[in-house]
């Protein structure tokens, strides 16, 4: 099998990447993985010789020369594997599970009653996100709840079922559920008794275990829903809700993410009011997706729907079917149906899906990037990258059928705002060209189908704070401000930001109660000179920043976030009205008038951060810490994911 050189990889030791002010920190934090011979974590150099060594070992195709370049490209943090890859590339776990344990997100429509949820559970487990589409053409394909059973889990092993402990016997758990309700009508009796106990390592995935009360726990909660609908059909309020609770599962240990999407019904009031907390209380587990709604026609949204926008809920993102399934690049016209199976979206909405289809990503920062030529080089070697991912087998046959055909990447860009020549259309245009025709030529090389589509623009949250530049296409959030990060109550660098003088506080949930085994850490955050900062643009300036890249550069989709005033709101229907034709996905945010007392990013004045920087001691070395991923996906972190 081919590696780098230890020669090669160890000219890098001494040197130091050029971090953003919290990039080696989240870097410890979400990709650094132990190494147990010598009781410490990764350093940077060697986290990316475990990557290059891990994709030579998929695809021998990569030239030893190609292997280096990209090895240096992503040191200096030119470009970036997807968060996924940098966590799994080079492991076992890519070796046992393939290409699912590689891809960030994933989506789903709800028309099945057993695998459209064991489907997400599984890759929620995993790691990954998933755009769910509850449609009520999709949901109403689903048949009635036949039987109405009883579920107890028992601590006895005279039971119908014992989990296992793994990620496997929760799904099946699962399944068995779902298939007694509608298919063989008998009682079940469970035992948890082979679950380890909560905190002890999972090895091959990395973290550790929650032990068994959440699943119970979720599980009962679910059984609820479909004892309430017996004899009827699940509406996409229930599967919402049955998603949502699947993802509270996921997330209860602290230890995974759990990214989610939902794509319902603009005209469907009870998923229009799923998050509108001044009609009531919002059960919790709602917290577990963002919300958007199908909508081809802008005009279609009524006055009940925009309420959200005034700060009677979450405000619901848009998507446009229509777009998504019949354009890539805007600049390159309508293409009737190129796309035409498109169920919806991944969770932060920047690549197109069809059902089971995975999200295989790469990025490029671009401030870090000189010119044209290295431009089209780091695209070319993600490209490889994903291209190589591509290739591997996967858990469902239905994702392999898919990724076989479609061979969906999406070669992010980020930093867009502190881009000199962000406005070069030429720029992007040129590389875009020259990816299009390289796919071509590499397709031919590796006897696949060409790419169905290449590019996007992501959210960017996590790999954007490693390099320190703004998130995909946003502009910094402010000048000066708080970036607040939830961790597990007892990962080890919650002390560790505690002892440097960070400020740590209990997790918020949404029913106004503190969550003792989530923390908040916050980071005060000072922005580079000459960036383009969040209140000097408006609304319809970052609306105008999203078709620009959806015309130039994503043929995917392009996922931003839009801050906006409740002053701004006549504006923003006027513009969408009037463009709505020209995006695919776009999703808003109040800004600093959300109501969400934890937002990711609060603006803080000069004197306050000057304040809190003084009781700081910066984090430049860690080696204790326990190789977990942040329990929110930061990956979806330009605003999309508020809470988690």
């Amino acid at each position: 099998m081919k590696k780098l050189s230890k020669e090669f990889v160890d000219s890098y030791k001494e040197l130091t990447p050029p971090w953003g002010p919290i990039g080696y920190i989240t870097y410890k934090r979400t990709y650094s993985r132990k190494i147990e011979e010598e009781n410490r974590t990764e350093e940077w150099f060697e986290t990316i010789e475990r990557c290059i060594n891990g994709l030579l070992s998929i695809e021998a195709k990569f030239s030893k020369a190609d292997a280096e370049l990209l090895y240096d490209h992503i040191f200096n943090l030119r470009c970036c594997l997807s968060g996924r890859a940098l966590w799994q590339l080079g492991t076992e776990t890519v070796e046992k599970i393939g290409g699912d344990s590689l891809q960030n997100c994933w989506a789903i429509s709800v028309n099945d009653p057993v695998k459209a949820f064991c489907f997400t559970f599984n890759e929620l487990m995993l790691g990954g996100g998933v755009g769910f589409n509850i449609l009520p053409e999709n949901v109403y394909e689903l048949p009635i709840i036949k039987y109405k059973v009883e579920v107890e889990r028992k601590d006895s092993n005279d039971v119908d079922f014992i989990v296992p402990d793994n990620r496997e016997g929760w799904v099946m758990l699962l399944s068995k559920v779902l298939k007694s309700f509608y298919y063989s009508g008998k009682d079940l009796i469970y035992s948890t008794n082979c679950i380890r106990p909560r905190g002890r390592a999972i090895k091959s995935f990395g973290g550790v275990a929650s032990e068994s009360e959440d699943l119970v726990q979720g599980i009962c909660k679910i059984v609820d829903i479909l004892k309430s609908r017996y004899t009827k059909k699940l509406r996409p309020i229930d599967c919402l809700d049955i998603m949502n609770i699947i993802g509270s599962i996921v997330v209860a240990g602290n230890v995974r993410r759990s990214a989610q999407i939902a794509l319902g019904s603009i005209d469907d009031t009870r998923f229009i009011d799923a998050k509108n907390w001044n009609i009531g209380t919002v059960p919790n587990h709602r917290c577990m997706s963002n919300n958007s709604v199908a909508v081809n026609d802008i005009k279609k949204c009524s006055e009940n729907f925009w309420k959200l926008y005034e700060g009677e809920g979450e405000p619901y993102g848009l998507i446009n079917l229509d777009t998504c399934q019949n354009y890539g690049r805007m600049v390159d016209g309508r293409n009737e149906n190129v796309d035409s199976n498109i169920v919806g979206t991944n969770p932060c909405g920047e690549i197109t899906l069809e059902s089971y289809e995975a999200c295989n990503l790469g990025e490029i920062f671009l401030p870090n990037i000189k010119d044209v030529t290295q431009f089209k080089e780091v695209a070319r070697l993600l490209y490889e990258s994903c291209k190589t991912i591509s290739q591997l087998p996967f858990i469902y046959s239905e994702t392999k059928k898919v990724v076989k055909k479609n061979q969906r990447i999406g070669i992010g860009i980020t930093g867009y705002m502190q881009y000199s020549h962000r406005l070069h259309s030429s720029t992007f245009d040129e590389v875009y060209k020259y990816l299009k025709e390289y796919d071509i030529e590499y397709s031919k090389k590796l006897s696949v189908n060409s790419s169905l589509k290449l590019t996007t623009v992501k959210p960017s949250g996590t790999l954007s704070l490693l390099a320190g530049v703004t998130p995909g296409g946003h502009p910094a959030f402010s000048k000066y401000y708080m970036r607040r990060i939830r961790m597990a109550a007892n990962d080890s660098l919650v002390s560790i930001c505690r002892n440097h003088g960070y400020h740590v506080e209990p997790a918020l949930k949404y029913d106004g109660t503190r969550d003792p085994k989530t923390m908040i850490v916050s980071f005060p955050i000072k922005t580079p000179k000459g960036t383009v900062i969040a209140e000097d643009v408006n609304a319809i300036d970052q609306l105008e920043t999203l078709k620009y890249l959806q015309k130039w550069w994503s043929d995917n989709s392009v996922s931003i976030t839009v801050y906006y005033h409740k002053k701004e709101l006549p504006g923003i229907k006027k513009w969408l009205k009037e463009n709505y034709d020209q995006i695919k996905s776009v999703s808003f945010l109040l800004h600093n008038e959300h109501g969400f007392e934890q937002a990711p990013y609060e603006k803080i004045s000069k004197d306050k951060y000057h304040e809190l920087s003084k009781l700081i001691n910066p984090i430049t070395k860690i080696e204790d810490v326990e190789e977990t991923e942040f329990e929110d996906s930061l990956e979806c972190g330009g605003g999309n994911c508020p809470i988690k």
